[in-house]
């Protein structure tokens, strides 16, 4: 769960060589593309701060589902205290619950994705519920069946206010590449697009569209292939870190990385893994991270 990318130097982005090697299952070789979803959500378990991430996939072998709860307190810091594969393209997966130890007592994670309604992404739209829950209390309840989910689980307290503070997601293009942005939590959504043309230009440029409204461009791209620049969305100040090294100079089928941060990166080294970005958060008062993995396809 630390292969967010690693920021470092006050104008310029570095992109963690973990980051890129353990999303390399996610990418294009063959032909077989995997699209990745992960969510991560700062909660409470039973007063205790936690990480909850919640990783969406689809492949040929169709939908998958993640579960995992990280420590956020004292010198347990960072530690993993459970995670879950669940494989609710299988029929029997569809609807279940699954019980997991988690450093002296239990988190119970229930889901019901019999009726879920998918679009494009592998995250499903509606119908559907994903619950966590510790000691009778839901620490986390995705999805729109709430009513059903409170029934399932028993849950007797209502459900914290867990704070959705960062989003990973791999993206795939020729030239353009797009996903929908929401750049805070309870943010509205807008469709952001990313430009870039490397193929047989001695000068590529990449221009960064929100809403079909040009926000950003990079120009001597060759020069310029790891930066950081802020915009204006929302009229919150959005930092953007980019790292398209791989894509200039690495294989026809190599990843970019852009990411999105609602609070400008302090002048020092920000460290990018998950425990991090919440120990950061909560004592210097960061925002929303959005990390995009940007695939060529041939």
């Amino acid at each position: 769960m630390r292969d967010f990318p690693s920021c470092f130097g006050e104008s310029g982005v570095q992109i963690a060589d973990a980051a890129s090697s353990s999303t390399s299952s996610a990418g294009t070789k063959g032909g077989a593309a995997q699209n990745l979803v992960t969510c991560l959500y700062r909660a409470q378990l039973s007063g205790r701060p936690c990480a909850i991430s919640v990783t969406w996939s689809r492949s040929l072998m169709g939908q998958g589902l993640s579960v995992g709860v990280d420590d956020l307190s004292g010198s347990g810091s960072g530690q993993c205290l459970c995670k879950a594969d669940i494989k609710p393209w299988l029929f029997s997966k569809k609807k279940g619950s699954r019980s997991l130890d988690a450093d002296g007592g239990k988190v119970d994670i229930f889901w019901d994705l019999s009726g879920a309604r998918f679009g494009a992404g592998p995250e499903p739209l509606e119908g559907f519920y994903v619950a966590v829950v510790f000691d009778l209390e839901l620490a986390l309840l995705l999805g729109d069946m709430r009513k059903e989910a409170y029934r399932k689980t028993g849950a007797t307290r209502p459900v914290s206010n867990a704070a959705f503070v960062a989003r990973r997601e791999h993206i795939y293009g020729k030239k353009l590449y797009s996903a929908k942005a929401q750049f805070c939590d309870n943010g509205l959504f807008h469709d952001l697009v990313i430009e870039c043309d490397t193929l047989g230009l001695k000068d590529p440029c990449l221009e960064i569209r929100i809403d079909k409204k040009p926000v950003m461009q990079v120009k001597r791209l060759a020069w310029k292939f790891r930066g950081n620049q802020t915009i204006l969305v929302d009229g919150l100040p959005v930092e953007v870190f980019w790292d398209v090294h791989s894509w200039l100079f690495g294989s026809a089928t190599s990843n970019a990385v852009f990411m999105f941060q609602t609070c400008q990166a302090p002048e020092k080294s920000m460290p990018w893994s998950y425990s991090q970005i919440f120990r950061e958060s909560r004592a210097q008062g960061l925002g929303f991270s959005l990390i995009l993995y940007a695939w060529k396809i041939e």
